[in-house]
């Protein structure tokens, strides 16, 4: 497909999508007004159009499109599987029906309601996902029949060259086929050609076989740090010829972290991060961590006002103990929690090291004297951490993540892996608080911080939130 057939097939699904998004809206809003009592649907229809509801409406068009784009659903889609996608059209409708229903209750719009919500949501979603799979099907038939194909030539003969043409190869309902390698002789090319693959040039006369033969695409995955002037020299053959160009974005062998691509000022550049920082489910993150922490602090304000009393009366010094903690990529914050030390406590700690009871770079005692009595109790029920809600607020810290470390124990890490935990903001509660606290070694905290970041969803942190309540009523390990 050429770059003005991808053009118009993309505004062509944005228009569709947006099509709809506004044809369910109305379904739902006349089945609603339909099986109303006190209002018909003609009487709804009878309405004055005003200026305010046609700027509400376009608002909700905006918003609708900058989703779809956001999970994804305007990306060529032909290398990923059917669930994925289905997935991100359900990640976007999801997300289309909550802004609607946000919007209803920002603006006092009396007619949006969540049965008009879901009636909505429920339509949308099974348009979308019928479309596309009803898209996906007519593909796959057209493919079948020779239509709809791509030609692939792959540059470079390695191990992961051999892997991504298998995987195509696998997938025949793609429409792929690959026309061969390009590359010179290596060491490799014996085993390679063992493979039964074929190479169709060498790099010097590929410039001739291009100018002879059909090439839809071309995947690069010769190592560039040795090959980059071979590779630079392809590229922009390719370029010359409108060919596209595909890379292997593991040019570094990673690991961990996955790839990905970004764009700035119409430059394209290829990300890997070992953490999730973008996408619908951080964004999600945030406005729950945002919402509930708000809410909270609504509900919770008497309840602090009555600890705040307590404090005071039961021993000197300020309510609130503030701490520099290590949150965001080493980004430093003042944590708020209630006090349950006495005033000069940081400076008893030199005098109590020798005491500590936890490995690493961690001070705890569990009968620590510098505690109060109130302290003992507001930590034994974690009420001292309520004031970190201030914090979610503010988006130094969110509701789930792993736990705050002072400046002072941060300076003691030893190991670059167990740093990597600061790749995401800060939480109130993470894997460590649910699975025994103090009574969790260092080593093995670090290991349910990783495994945190690395499984991370919204689900688990859920699922952690859920858990948090009879840990918390529990007790164990708090100290």
């Amino acid at each position: 497909m050429n770059q003005t057939r991808r053009v118009f097939s993309r505004n062509a699904a944005k228009l569709y999508d947006l099509c709809v998004l506004t044809a369910c809206y109305c379904y739902a809003t006349a089945w609603l007004y339909s099986n109303m009592k006190t209002t018909t649907l003609a009487e709804y229809l009878a309405y004055r159009v005003k200026i305010v509801n046609v700027f509400h409406f376009g608002l909700l068009l905006i918003v609708w499109h900058g989703i779809f784009a956001l999970c994804g659903l305007y990306v060529s889609k032909r290398l990923s599987t059917i669930y994925s996608e289905l997935i991100e059209v359900l990640k976007a409708t999801t997300l289309c029906a909550a802004f609607l229903l946000l919007e209803g209750r920002f603006f006092h719009l009396r007619t949006i309601t969540p049965e008009l919500v879901a009636i909505f949501w429920g339509a949308a979603t099974l348009l979308m996902v019928g479309s596309r799979i009803v898209i996906r099907l007519f593909l796959r038939i057209l493919r079948a029949h020779g239509k709809n194909g791509r030609v692939m030539v792959i540059l470079g003969t390695n191990r992961r060259a051999i892997e991504f043409a298998k995987r195509i190869q696998e997938r025949p309902e793609l429409g792929y086929q690959i026309r061969g390698f390009v590359d010179d002789e290596w060491e490799g090319t014996p085993e390679f050609l063992g493979t039964g693959n074929s190479i169709c040039s060498d790099i010097e006369n590929f410039r001739h076989f291009l100018r002879d033969h059909v090439v839809d695409e071309v995947a690069i995955f010769v190592p560039l740090r040795s090959f980059y002037e071979y590779a630079s020299k392809v590229v922009a053959l390719c370029e010359q010829h409108g060919i596209l160009i595909r890379f292997d974005t593991q040019i570094f062998d990673l690991k961990i972290a996955r790839s990905g691509a970004d764009e700035l000022d119409g430059e394209a550049h290829i990300t890997a991060g070992a953490t999730p920082h973008d996408g619908w489910q951080m964004f999600m993150k945030r406005t729950v961590d945002l919402t509930l922490g708000l809410i909270l602090l609504l509900i919770l304000s008497p309840f602090f006002c009555a600890v705040a009393i307590a404090i005071k009366m039961t021993s000197a010094g300020p309510i609130l103990f503030r701490q520099k903690r290590v949150g965001l990529n080493k980004r430093q914050f003042t944590m708020y929690k209630f006090r349950t030390m006495v005033v000069n406590a940081e400076k008893l700690q030199e005098m109590l090291l020798s005491q500590n009871e936890m490995s690493g770079p961690v001070f705890k005692i569990k009968h620590d004297p510098r505690i109060t009595p109130l302290g003992r109790l507001l930590r034994k029920t974690s009420i001292d951490e309520l004031p970190q809600l201030l914090n979610v607020v503010k988006g130094d810290m969110s509701l789930v993540g792993p736990r705050a470390m002072s400046v002072r124990d941060y300076g003691f890490f030893d190991q670059d892996w167990q740093r990597r935990r600061f790749s995401v903001r800060p939480g109130i509660t993470c894997l460590w608080q649910v699975k025994g606290r103090n009574n969790v070694p260092f080593e093995q905290w670090m290991e349910l911080d990783m495994q945190y970041i690395d499984k991370w969803s919204l689900w688990l942190d859920f699922k952690i939130l859920a858990r948090t309540i009879p840990a918390v009523l529990r007790g164990t390990g708090a100290a």
